[in-house]
């Protein structure tokens, strides 16, 4: 069905669609039994640890895998078995795959002097990408004459040029230094935004993902934990490797929790919504309270993390932010007692009861 039929029909076909995918090389599976949907015009991220299957996805959606079962559909259409450039998809890659003995303008238009498109045409579509990434002026330099940010733009142009219905950006951060990885993922965004088209990002930090992702998608051996909005993710992990891979969570046993919960059932809790101090919360239904001593101090700049082993047993981590000096925001040092709290809704309890 065409996107237009669908509209008329009340309902958008997804951008891309996994229906029972699995891909597997030789007794590994890369991916297994995955089935999702992307809407259009989102900005959608795979995030997982290496080896968790979200670059396989990434590649089976370009054409540069096929899957062992299953079927992908890119807007409606079956997409199986189709080569790359019959599909409506263009691939940013992490190490920019320019050509270094071609200019900027070069690089960005190559593919559309392959499609036998006039110069002319290529010269103006080419000075708009320019303009579109902010470099303007450097069309004339070769890659190696340009930062990493920069050579980051250019491929990202170069993908653009096409224009594709769905971009797909394997790890394109992942080589620039965290202060320009900062600076291009606010530009990133706003430039999904004001392109309107989909994008899917393929990344293993999850600060990346939550900052800039509409919903993710958390892999982990082949399948998928969890999807969501970054703040249902995070605030709501479904499950322990979701809660321990995505931020820092301080996740406690059954035996533990029973003693702090009344419920031999594990949980997770963030360090940031852990307080110090219980005497406002004394008593309160709604509150947790437990005894503890101080095991570690950890300066981070903007915040400080404390690690408190508890007299029920296990450890929590405590975040506070660096309002003042640290001796000011709590004045504790290794080996002081302490008493935590934290409401109970900010708990998430994982499996079942034993």
């Amino acid at each position: 069905m065409y996107i237009l039929e669908a509209i008329e029909n009340g309902f958008m076909v997804a951008a891309v669609q996994f229906q029972g995918v699995s891909r597997h090389f030789g007794d590994v599976r890369a991916v297994d039994d995955v089935s999702f949907e992307i809407d259009d015009g989102e900005f959608f991220s795979m995030l997982g640890p290496s080896g968790s299957g979200k670059t396989t996805c990434l590649r089976l959606i370009a054409g540069f895998e096929e899957p062992a079962a299953g079927s992908i559909l890119i807007h409606g259409t079956n997409a199986t078995g189709l080569p790359p450039y019959e599909r409506d998809v263009n691939t940013v890659f992490q190490d920019y795959a320019l050509f270094p003995h071609m200019s900027v303008m070069d690089n960005i238009t190559y593919s559309l002097m392959l499609k036998r498109v006039a110069k002319q045409e290529r010269a103006a579509r080419g000075a708009r990408m320019l303009e579109l990434v902010k470099l303007d002026d450097l069309g004339r330099r070769k890659p190696a004459e340009l930062s990493g940010g920069q050579r980051q733009r250019v491929a990202l142009a170069r993908a653009l040029i096409n224009e594709p219905r769905v971009l797909l950006l394997d790890e394109p951060l992942g080589a620039l230094d965290l202060k320009l990885r900062e600076q291009m993922q606010v530009e990133l965004k706003a430039l999904q935004r004001s392109l309107g088209i989909t994008f899917i990002y393929v990344t293993h930090d999850q600060e990346e993902a939550l900052s800039m992702s509409d919903r993710l998608a958390v892999f982990n051996l082949g399948r998928i934990e969890q999807i969501g909005s970054p703040e249902d993710v995070y605030e709501h992990p479904a499950t322990p490797f979701v809660a321990g891979f995505v931020g820092i969570s301080n996740i406690l046993p059954a035996e533990v929790a029973a003693g702090l919960t009344g419920k031999s059932r594990p949980f997770s809790i963030r360090p940031e919504k852990v307080h110090f101090g219980d005497d406002e919360h004394a008593g309160s239904n709604d509150w947790c309270s437990v005894a503890g001593k101080v095991r570690d101090v950890q300066y981070h700049g903007a915040n400080t993390r404390y690690q408190i082993a508890l007299e029920t047993g296990g450890e929590l981590t405590v975040l506070r932010q660096n309002l003042g000096s640290v001796t000011r925001n709590t004045g504790l040092r290794i080996g002081d007692s302490i008493r935590l709290s934290w409401h109970r809704e900010d708990m998430q309890f994982l499996g079942a009861e034993i």
